[in-house]
């Protein structure tokens, strides 16, 4: 190609695929400034909060933003990865990366990229561009579309698409809730980590983030792909239905959000006389706050305190074998064509 170019024109990198791993992000740290700058980009995104912003930005710059931060950073000092001096989420993120480098060979560039906090979604495909990739794959990590994930994700990179020059082609990576590949994954995980427990659990909780059952009704996916996921992976394992149960964690405000609770189920199987449980989060690819701390820890209390026995959490897909080997394939499949 340099050939071909005038004297004095600046280089031009050899045309790559780039794939661009989105999530949904992380603090930088732990204290009131960097959780408040956080919570502040996401809770002012109107894909998360669609209340009107002349009324809900005085309510978060506020009172939220007054006390949230101390609170949400206690929570992230339970699971900060010390050894690391970074957020788990960040840390595994980044060994996906890596990992997916490898399986996908030195043609394609794999970043990260958050759509809150950093690395940011403009910074990595800035990266993207400067290697030369003149195709890149948006790839969402959500298994279940929604808009408060899936679609801000994509709304982030196109924001930084829209300034450039120069675009590059875009491809993005659909849901991959029914994925067989994602289903023997996700099955695989469980009944490897029921066998590995020191009990036989009564019942195994596949524990979905929440959202508004506003969004439900205006026309969201979500509900119906995660119960669909459970499904395929109750039929996968060949378990009867009261073995495995959804249920949605980490709602927020006072509406009414998809139902049943996690935290009130835990609260209840005691009384039940379901003594032993194992929780897993299908809709989380990484291991993050809301799956260490939200579940694995204050879940265990919730349960425990109302008489439960035995608890185990089940950790995500994170860059394990069957993981990885997970996502090349629906990686690959999306860069058919290009690779």
């Amino acid at each position: 190609m340099a050939t071909d170019l005038p004297p004095g024109h600046p280089p031009i990198p050899t045309s790559k695929v780039g794939v661009l791993l989105l999530n949904l992000g992380t603090p930088d740290a732990t204290d009131y400034w960097s959780m408040r700058r956080y919570l502040s980009e996401f809770l002012s995104d109107r894909r998360v909060i669609e209340i009107s912003r002349l009324i809900w930005q005085p309510i978060l710059q506020g009172i939220i933003l007054s006390t949230r931060p101390q609170r949400s950073g206690a929570n992230y000092r339970r699971i900060w990865d010390n050894e690391a001096g970074d957020s788990p989420l960040r840390v595994i993120a980044r060994r996906q990366a890596l990992k997916l480098q490898d399986r996908l060979g030195s043609a394609v560039v794999v970043e990260i990229g958050m759509r809150y906090g950093n690395p940011s979604t403009k910074a990595a495909i800035e990266k993207l561009k400067a290697q030369g990739c003149q195709k890149i794959l948006l790839a969402p990590l959500y298994p279940q579309y929604s808009a408060t994930t899936t679609a801000t994700a994509n709304d982030k990179a196109f924001d930084v698409l829209k300034t450039l020059r120069w675009q590059p082609a875009i491809r993005t990576l659909p849901p991959y809730f029914e994925d067989p590949a994602y289903i023997a994954a996700l099955a695989q995980s469980i009944a490897d980590g029921v066998a590995a427990l020191d009990f036989t659990p009564d019942i195994v909780l596949t524990s979905y983030h929440g959202m508004p059952v506003e969004y439900l009704e205006k026309g969201d996916p979500y509900h119906c792909q995660c119960l669909k996921t459970t499904r395929l992976v109750r039929e996968y394992l060949g378990w009867p239905k009261e073995k495995l149960m959804v249920t949605f964690q980490s709602r927020f405000g006072p509406a009414q959000w998809l139902q049943p609770y996690t935290d009130e189920t835990l609260e209840a199987l005691p009384a039940q006389g379901k003594k032993r449980v194992a929780v897993v989060a299908p809709a989380f690819s990484v291991d993050c706050i809301e799956t260490l701390e939200e579940i694995a820890i204050t879940g265990r209390e919730q349960f425990e305190h109302a008489g439960g026995e035995r608890y185990a959490y089940i950790a995500c897909l994170n860059d394990s074998d069957p993981g990885m080997a997970m996502l090349e394939a629906v990686v690959r499949r999306e860069l058919s064509g290009w690779i």
